[in-house]
């Protein structure tokens, strides 16, 4: 194992990625900044309620081709349509991904 990847952070710096404080349960990594994020890398602790809800999330995507299909159409739409505005497009896509989750906590 190499220095790099006993340090938080080190090995991720290593191929491009920077921390980004965006919520105080999630460690959220980027590149190629902040202010221009093209590519996410996002860390829970296990124990957390979003954890358990993101899981949730994939599992019934995974499981409920329609569903997956649903999504990747909504993403598709919402990356022309906010193809300048990050925030807007996860705000635009939020309500699908509530119903998503409550349906497979249910």
């Amino acid at each position: 194992m190499s220095a790099a990847s006993t340090r938080p952070g080190r090995a991720s710096a290593a191929i491009g990625y920077c921390y980004w404080p965006h919520r105080p349960y999630l460690h959220c990594f980027c590149k190629p900044s902040p202010n221009e994020r093209t590519h996410h890398l996002h860390l829970i602790e296990p124990g957390h309620p979003q954890f358990g809800a993101r899981l949730a999330f994939r599992d019934y995507l995974r499981a409920h081709a329609e569903a997956a299909d649903a999504y990747a159409a909504l993403k598709l739409e919402l990356a022309t349509r906010f193809r300048d505005d990050r925030e807007g497009y996860t705000e635009a896509k939020a309500e699908f991904v509530r119903s998503i989750v409550e349906r497979a906590l249910g």
